[in-house]
Formats: structure tokens, sequence, C-alpha cells
């Protein structure tokens, strides 16, 4: 028997905007949506299920990841109920039921919270070169061992974990066992809607969107791939080092684009931009920034005589992986391509 939470509304909002009593259940939304049809009434399943609170519910449905908020819903609503910022709202409550330590919920509901660990990190980040008497090679060599222990360690103890849990409550409980050669079968649509975010193509015009985000994600990886394995801020291959710039800039110009959309707030989705949205951007955009900056200064050999430059590079860095990373918006590019993969799991 499902169990009713009166209550849950009023902690939805902590999370984002939705006006649960704005919704008179006219269908407008579900209509326009491309996600809908005959056996899937979209979204207005997940509004009906959020103003009952039916947690549980929610909790076992992987509907709110397969949204990708092209925003006609929230513009067609003739109530204003915001049911496209309801999607993003539940992503948010859903990642903190995923996440084990509870801290994704904290720092969601609270930016005071979430300002408080950059400040913390940073004045750790400082001590922490104070200590090492602000010797640019051993800062440098932390740096680049600290992202890869970061890489695999946030891997290992926080998000396998929490897809883990994903999984559990998605799949195997509204499912029950399902034979290992079902998952087997399905693992391409894992890795095809990680590396492309194919889904987006599925909402009306969204191709520019969908670019745009194929070059962020592209970027950012090969980023880090050039940082972390291939060494960009040591090496002497012009062609790492020519690698290095171009993907710094890629992530420079599009998070900047990113930014001015919600800035102008012309575009549906940008109307309500969560602290979130807002600290993965700005920090993405400053990771790409700063590691420019720093290679720049490598090679006009002024870096040793600006070593802030890459203290702040290092700041942002460690403040990206130990906070965004695990807990912050960067988690939904994660759970959203686990969840087209368990949504092809359930189907088969």
């Amino acid at each position: 028997m499902a169990r009713i939470n009166p209550d849950f509304t009023t902690e939805l909002k902590k999370y984002g905007v939705f006006d649960a009593n704005a919704c008179y259940n006219c269908g407008n939304c579900t209509a326009v949506c491309t996600l809908s049809d005959q056996e899937n009434s979209f979204p207005r399943t997940m509004v009906r299920y959020s103003v009952l609170g039916l947690e549980e519910d929610i909790q076992m449905s992987l509907d709110p990841w397969l949204c990708y908020y092209c925003g006609e819903c929230s513009s067609t609503c003739p109530r204003e109920a915001e049911p496209g910022e309801l999607m993003m709202s539940l992503r948010r409550w859903l990642t903190s039921k995923y996440d084990w330590t509870g801290l994704s919920g904290l720092l969601y509901k609270s930016l005071t919270a979430s300002l408080t660990a950059f400040i913390l990190l940073a004045v750790v980040i400082l001590g922490f070169s104070a200590l090492n008497d602000f010797n640019l090679e051993q800062l440098m060599h932390f740096g680049h061992y600290f992202e890869m222990i970061a890489i695999a360690g946030v891997m290992l103890i926080i998000l396998l974990p929490n897809i883990f849990r994903m999984w559990r409550l998605s799949v195997y409980k509204a499912e029950g066992n399902i034979p290992i050669k079902v998952y087997a079968k399905a693992l391409g649509e894992l890795l095809v809607h990680m590396f492309t975010q194919k889904r987006t193509l599925g909402c009306d015009d969204s191709q520019l969107r969908w670019f745009e985000h194929l070059v962020l994600v592209f970027g950012y990886l090969t980023l880090l791939f050039t940082t972390v394995f291939l060494d960009w801020f040591s090496t002497g291959s012009q062609v790492i080092i020519l690698l290095g710039y171009a993907e710094s800039a890629v992530i420079f110009v599009i998070t900047l684009l990113f930014m001015a959309d919600r800035i102008t707030r012309n575009k549906e989705v940008s109307k309500h931009s969560h602290p979130s949205d807002w600290l993965f951007v700005v920090w993405l955009f400053m990771m790409g920034l700063s590691a420019f900056v720093v290679r720049l200064f490598i090679d006009l050999q002024i870096l040793d005589s600006n070593l802030w430059i890459y203290l702040i590079h290092l700041i942002i860095l460690i403040q990206w992986a130990l906070i965004i990373v695990p807990f912050g918006k960067w988690t939904h590019f994660l759970y959203r391509s686990f969840a087209m993969y368990f949504r092809k799991v359930k189907e088969a």
C-alpha cells in the first residue's frame, strides 16, 4: 500500500521551484511533451506523485532523469505551476536519496552550507601550501597526483555506491531479479548516452543545446585526460600543449554561453537557476580559464613569480573534485546516463 506524505511538496520546494497548489491537472504539459505516449503520461504522473507525496513511487521511477528540460511544459502551463522545474527539483531530490553520505541533500538545500564547504577547502589548501613553504614544484606534484587519486577515490567511495543505491531503488525494488545477460545486452545504451547525451535530441528544437552539451562533455573529458594522464602542465610536447589549450578554450567558451543564458533568462530552461546550477557552470568556467592561464604562464616562464595563479587553480580544482563532482550537479550527467541504461534493462 502506497504511503502518502502531505508535507512532501514543502520539502521539495527546498530543491527548486514548484507550486503544487497551482496545478489543476489540465494535462497541457503532457500534451506538448515528446516523452508522452499511450503508456506514459509525462510529466503528469510525476506531478501527481509529487502532489500526493508518493515518495516511494518517485524513487522507483526513472522518469525525472528522462526529462532534458526543453521547457515546453512550463511555457504552456496556464497556471505557471512550473512542471519543468518540478522535474529538475525531483532530480536533485533523487540525488540526495541516492547519496549514502547525505551531503548532497544538505548542499542542495543550503547555499550557506555549500559556500562554507568551499571556504573551508580553500583554507585547508592555503594551510597545506604554507606548510610546504609555497614551493611551486611540490604543489604542482601534489595537484597532479591529487587529480588521479580524487578520480579513483570519488568514484569508488561515493559514486559507485550511489549508483548501486539508484539501481536498488529503481530496478531491483521495482522489477526484482533480472538475468545478468539482460544487463550485458543493454550495456551499449549506457555508453551511447554517457558520451553523446542522445536523449536531448528527443526534445523539439534541441539540436543546438545538444551540440553545446556534446562539445562540453568531450571538452571536459579530454581536458581531464590531457591534464591527468598526459601531464599537460609538465609536458614538453607541443602537440599535447596545443591540445590542452584548445580543450580549456572550449570549456571557457561553452560555459560562458551557458552563463549568458542564465543571466539573460531568455530561455525557459534558464529562468529559475538553482544555486547548484550556478556553482556547476561557474566552477567549470573557472576550471577551464585557470588551467589555460597556468599553462600560459608556464610557457611564458613567469609562473615561478606568480605562484598565486597556480594556487587559485589548485583551489578551484579541489573544490570541483570534492564538492561539485560527488555532491553537486555534475552527478546528473552520471545518473542520467545510468537511468537510460536501467530503463533499457527494465524494458527488456
